[in-house]
């Protein structure tokens, strides 16, 4: 399967003419990604003097700055010249000069290879010649990734095929390399864009991935898909998550053949047609809480009946988590301040709605507190609240599918003692007495 790819887009044409009879057509700017393949196409044209249509023409790439006469070339047609250690077996020469041909093709690419490369022509005694600034080579992050197409929901026990596609547009460039990993493959691993998968129920919510490899390289683009396996109806209950994919199936074996029907409780949610051999699925697209329940799948025929049941029980991460306080049941959200008069009896009460039920606990700072209740760790008493107790309160929910917490923070007032406030009393009216002997005395001094 071959898609086209945008790896190779073309910024501009440049023709580099330096003197009569020389001209060369070559992109100006082309782009790669890192470990991906390239080809750059490219022709020439150069004067007829000094050699006949029997005279062998070699070219050579060089990177920019490098002196033709003495740097190895990083690509060449001339078995009598080496090239660059950096590039041998992955810049290859494809065109032939003899053709007004140098295309050139790039296989693995490396961040190295950016930059400007120019070519040179030579042919008989006449034809020697560089062209100067020829194209700019770059090359970015690797990006692109394979694509894995396969069915969104497998059956148990029912083949099917998964295919593994990653564009490459060029002919000139290897095909790659395929290899598949997950749990749902057995001890071999595929080498193949196809992949002929048999799923167990056991592979549901399991990891398959497709790596592409060039060149040997044992790192390359990779793309990780998550199988869906929906599980068999039988006697047993099944704990989907709330807001997964779930399709249930039922099928029967019977003569004639029979209906098959999909209900809960005294709902009748699906049926068939008995010329419809196929098994009847029943798809819940993001299950609830409320879709939990017993369902049950009868097939029916004019000799008989018999049906099978599934108990569906939905898991869910605490939800709604809030503490209430005893007296009238008053709410309290995420960090709120309660104040409490000291010697005050006080209990709170945490409380969420998850399934299974959430792990409850009360904790004061990092502390974690004894449950006043041990049957019910949600209920947190104190009977008689003191100055020490102020500070802030954590109820904790921990569940498998995600914990939630919420603080209060408690703040306690004391109430005056009622001695104080008569001693209080007397000082005051002590002061207002000797404030109207003074004014008698003023009075009487007039």
């Amino acid at each position: 399967m071959l898609l086209l790819s945008l790896l190779l887009p073309v910024l501009g044409a440049g023709s580099v003419k330096k003197d009569p009879g020389y001209d060369l057509q070559v992109q100006e700017s082309v782009s790669v990604q890192n470990g991906l393949c390239v080809f750059v196409p490219c022709t020439l044209s150069y004067p007829g003097d000094g050699w006949t249509d029997s005279t062998p023409a070699y070219g050579y790439w060089f990177k920019e700055k490098a002196n033709s006469k003495t740097a190895a070339p990083v690509a060449t047609n001339n078995p009598n010249r080496d090239v660059q250690t950096w590039t041998r077996g992955r810049f290859q020469l494809l065109g032939n000069p003899q053709n007004q041909s140098c295309s050139l093709v790039i296989r693995d690419a490396q961040r190295r290879d950016a930059g400007k490369y120019f070519f040179r022509v030579e042919r008989g005694t006449q034809v020697k010649y560089n062209f100067r600034n020829t194209f700019s080579l770059k090359v970015t992050a690797l990006t692109q990734k394979p694509d894995v197409y396969i069915p969104e929901t497998l059956e148990p026990r029912r083949p099917v095929t998964v295919i593994c596609v990653f564009n490459w547009t060029f002919e000139e460039c290897p095909a790659p390399s395929f290899s598949w990993t997950g749990p749902a493959l057995s001890s071999r691993r595929p080498t193949t864009s196809h992949l002929r998968l048999t799923p167990r129920l056991k592979d549901h919510n399991t990891n398959l991935t497709c790596q592409v490899t060039f060149s040997g390289r044992d790192m390359g683009p990779r793309k990780t898909v998550r199988l869906s396996v929906a599980p068999l109806l039988g006697n047993k209950a099944s704990l989907p998550e709330k807001g997964q994919f779930l399709r249930l199936l039922c099928a029967a074996d019977s003569q004639p053949p029979a209906t098959l029907s999909w209900v809960l409780g005294d709902r009748v949610l699906s049926w068939s047609h008995p010329w419809d051999p196929r098994p009847l699925g029943l798809e819940l697209p993001g299950v609830r809480a409320e879709d939990s329940g017993r369902y049950t799948c009868l097939a029916e025929n004019r000799l008989g009946s018999q049906n099978r049941s599934l108990e569906l029980s939905v898991q869910y991460p605490p939800e709604n988590l809030t503490v209430l306080v005893d007296q009238g049941l008053e709410t309290l959200g995420n960090d709120t301040s309660l104040l409490v008069l000291e010697g005050q009896s006080l209990r709170l009460v945490c409380v969420t709605l998850s399934n299974p039920p959430a792990l409850l606990s009360w904790a004061r700072g990092s502390q974690t507190l004894s449950p006043s209740q041990p049957s019910d760790p949600g209920v947190l008493e104190l009977p008689r609240v003191q100055m020490e107790h102020e500070g802030e309160f954590t109820c904790q929910a921990q569940h498998p599918l995600g914990s939630r917490h919420v603080s209060l923070s408690l703040s306690v007032h004391w109430k005056p003692e009622p001695g104080g406030r008569f001693a209080l009393g007397a000082v005051v009216g002590a002061g207002v007495a000797a404030l109207l002997s003074l004014c008698c005395c003023l009075a009487f001094l007039r």
